[in-house]
C-alpha cells in the first residue's frame, strides 16, 4: 500500500476501498500536479462580504442584480481556475492521469469531503449532480404492486417525477402529504408526517430545505418519526451543503444527496450521496463499470470517460471555506437574508411564507396582490410573466413562485450579495405596481 500512497504506481477501482480504510495517521494524500489557489490572507484579514467578494472571487456580471444563486450556483473564481488546470494536465499524458493518478486523488476528496460534511468517508460516493444521485436510490428500492412511497406537496417536481415513474412500473403507489401555507412552525411539518405516513411504507422522501419554498424542514424530528415506523427515509439536501451547518451522521438519514456545486460553489457537476452502511449492498450505481463488484464506493468511483475536474476542484472549495470560516459565512448569508426579507414585508405589506427562523440562505417573500391582482388564478404563468418582466426590465435574477394561488419571489443571498439589491428589487416591484395603477 506505501507505494501506491507516495508514487501512484498501478492502481485500480479494486484498490479504493484500501485507501479509504486507511486511518488518517496512515494515510498519505497524493501531492497535487500544480500549485493551487491559496486563501492565506483571510487568516489575518478580516473577509469584506458583499461586492468586494463578487468581485475577488466570482464571474458574476456587474450589471446583473443576481438574487437566485439556489438556482444553479455560482462556481468560485479559484475552484474553476483548478478545473481548468486539471483539464490542461489530464491532455498532457492522458494515460498516466486515468490510469495512474485519478483514482488516488478521488480517494482523498472523498476522505476531506467526508469529514467537512461529517460523515464516515466509506459511506460517501462523489456523483454528478443530485439528480443521478437521487434516481439512483429510488431504483434500488425494491417494489411490489400495492407498495407505498412518501412525499410532500413541496417535494422538488423532478423527484416526484421519478417516484411516479417507478409507481409505474411496479405497480406501486405515492402518497402525497399538502403542506399548507403559510407555515406557522416546525411543528406543524412534524405531524403532517405523522398522520399522513403509513406503516409499511417502503421509502419516505424529504428535502432537507424546500427547492420552490425554500423553509429549512426539521428534517432530524421527522427522520425519528420515520423511523419509528420502521421507514427508511431519504434526504434530498441539493441546498443544504453550504447554506446549513451539514453533519450527516447525525441527522441519522438511511440515504442524504447534497449538491457541491450551488451554495458550496464548486464547479458544476459535483454532488454527494450518502449510504447508510447496511443498505450499500443493494444500492448500486446506474452505470456498471470496472468498479462492481469491489465495494461500495470502488462501484461508484468510476463512470466511465468522463471529466472528473470538478470533483478534484473540490480541494480549492474546501480550503476557501476552511481559511473564511463556515460560521463565519453563515451568519452573514442567513442575517442578510433575514434582513432582506424583513425589508420586502414591510415595503410591500405583505408575508414570509413560513417564520423567519425557518430560512437559511434563503427566504420566500410574499408579493403585493396588487401586482397580480389582475391575472385569475395566480399561477405559474402569471409568476413566469413578472419574473421575465423584472429580468428584461430591471436586469433582475430573482425567481417568482406561485404557491396555492399567491405569488412570493425566492431570494438567494450569498456572500457576494448585499443589502443594496434586495432594495432593487424593492424598488422594481414597487415600481411595477405603479404601472398597473396607470
Amino acid at each position: 500500500m506505501s507505494t501506491v500512497k507516495r508514487d501512484f504506481g498501478s492502481f485500480h477501482a479494486s484498490n479504493v476501498q484500501e485507501l479509504l480504510d486507511l486511518s488518517n495517521e496512515e494515510y498519505t494524500p497524493p501531492p497535487a500536479p500544480f500549485t493551487c489557489p491559496k486563501f492565506d490572507k483571510y487568516r489575518t484579514e478580516t473577509p469584506h462580504f458583499g461586492k468586494d467578494m463578487r468581485n475577488k472571487h466570482f464571474h458574476l456580471e456587474e450589471d446583473c442584480v443576481f438574487l437566485n444563486h439556489g438556482a444553479f450556483g455560482g462556481v468560485l473564481r479559484e475552484a474553476l481556475e483548478t478545473a481548468q488546470k486539471y483539464q490542461v494536465w489530464v491532455e498532457k499524458q492522458p494515460l498516466r492521469f486515468y490510469d495512474r493518478e485519478l483514482l488516488p486523488r478521488l480517494v482523498y476528496v472523498t476522505r476531506r469531503i467526508a469529514q467537512f460534511v461529517g460523515c464516515d468517508r466509506r459511506d460517501l460516493v462523489l456523483v454528478e449532480n443530485a439528480t443521478t444521485a437521487l434516481n439512483t436510490v429510488i431504483q434500488s428500492v425494491p417494489l411490489g404492486p400495492g407498495e407505498k412511497l412518501f412525499c410532500l406537496s413541496t417535494t422538488y417536481g423532478a423527484v416526484k417525477k421519478m417516484l411516479s415513474w417507478c409507481c409505474e412500473q411496479t405497480g406501486a403507489h405515492l402518497c402525497q402529504a399538502t403542506v399548507d401555507f403559510p407555515i406557522t412552525d416546525e411543528q406543524q411539518l412534524v405531524d403532517l408526517v405523522e398522520r399522513n405516513l403509513e406503516a409499511g411504507t417502503k421509502l419516505a422522501v424529504f428535502d432537507h430545505i424546500s427547492s420552490n419554498t425554500p423553509f429549512v424542514m426539521p428534517i432530524k424530528d421527522i427522520i425519528r418519526v420515520c423511523h419509528e415506523k420502521h421507514i427508511p427515509v431519504l434526504v434530498d439536501g441539493a441546498h443544504a451543503l453550504g447554506s446549513l451547518h451539514l453533519d450527516i451522521s447525525s441527522l441519522d438519514a438511511d440515504y442524504y444527496v447534497t449538491n457541491a456545486h450551488k451554495w458550496l460553489c464548486a464547479p458544476k457537476g459535483t454532488a454527494l450521496m450518502y449510504v447508510r452502511r447496511e443498505l450499500q449492498e443493494k444500492t448500486r450505481p446506474l452505470i456498471v463499470s470496472h468498479g462492481f463488484g469491489s465495494g461500495f464506493n470502488s462501484e461508484f468511483i468510476w463512470a466511465g470517460l468522463h471529466d472528473y475536474s470538478p470533483f478534484l476542484a473540490l480541494h480549492t472549495v474546501l480550503d476557501f471555506w476552511e481559511t473564511l470560516g463556515v460560521e463565519s459565512i453563515l451568519n452573514y448569508t442567513h442575517d442578510l437574508a433575514k434582513k432582506a426579507g424583513d425589508m420586502l414585508v414591510k415595503a410591500w405589506g405583505t408575508e414570509l411564507a413560513a417564520p423567519p427562523h425557518m430560512f437559511g440562505s434563503m427566504s420566500l417573500v410574499g408579493l403585493p396582490p396588487s401586482l397580480y391582482a389582475q391575472e385569475k388564478p395566480a399561477d405559474y404563468s402569471v409568476a413566469e410573466k413578472i419574473q421575465n418582466d423584472l429580468y428584461h426590465q430591471y436586469n433582475m435574477e430573482v425567481p417568482v413562485k406561485s404557491v396555492q394561488g399567491r405569488l412570493y419571489v425566492r431570494i438567494s443571498a450569498h456572500i457576494y450579495n448585499h443589502l443594496g439589491e434586495y432594495e432593487l428589487l424593492r424598488d422594481a416591484v414597487i415600481g411595477k405596481m405603479q404601472e398597473n395603477k396607470n
